[in-house]
């Protein structure tokens, strides 16, 4: 029997495109989380559902998403996208790109 698809090629290719052109935020948090530098493996703009998480630790069911200000005037979008991610079993936690820019540490 095929496997079952976790979303839709759009979807997937959407996830493909948006990896060639990462935010400063994604960019520099990808480079503390990349190769299992935290004993986990993360994926870069992960496709599930109708979904791209910005970060992804399938083994953990753990995401990790960066909000700009384009964020402040979605968040019903984003409580809908969580509760997906959610009855997926994914833990899904939040930062400000500033965050991630200004303390790192902090969000590490």
């Amino acid at each position: 029997m095929p496997r079952s698809q976790r979303s839709t090629p759009f979807t997937r290719h959407t996830a493909v495109e948006l990896r060639k052109e990462p935010t400063p935020a994604e960019s520099r948090l990808w480079s503390y989380i990349r190769n299992d530098q935290l004993g986990v493996a993360f994926r870069r703009q992960h496709a599930i559902g109708p979904f791209i998480a910005d970060f992804c630790c399938v083994e953990k069911k753990l995401i990790l998403e960066l909000d700009g200000s384009q964020h402040l005037e979605q968040a019903a979008y984003d409580a809908e996208r969580t509760a997906f991610l959610e009855s997926q079993d994914y833990r899904v936690l939040r930062f400000w790109n500033n965050e991630v820019l200004n303390e790192l540490e902090g969000v590490m």
